[in-house]
């Protein structure tokens, strides 16, 4: 393990590929469950709460991204 990793994510991911012998068969179907990496080890924080928006939040963003869309568009036809 050579290379500089710069996310936990990937250090984690790293951790559990040099556990398992570099099989991700393995690492998806580890059996030490009181690893402390265990419950990140495919990538997800079990910790972390979905965000849950309101249809108003909802069209609000959709609002956003729009104009954004919009905004860059115009910004790439000028660039041109």
């Amino acid at each position: 393990m050579n290379k500089e990793i710069r996310s936990p994510g990937k250090a984690i991911r790293a951790k559990c590929l040099d556990c398992s012998g570099n099989s991700s068969d393995e690492v998806k179907a580890c059996p030490v469950k009181d690893c402390p990496l265990y419950p990140f080890r495919l990538g997800r924080n079990p910790f972390r709460t979905p965000r849950i928006l309101t249809d108003e939040q909802k069209a609000k963003a959709a609002e956003r991204f729009k104009e954004l869309r919009n905004k860059k568009a115009g910004s790439d036809k000028t660039t041109s």
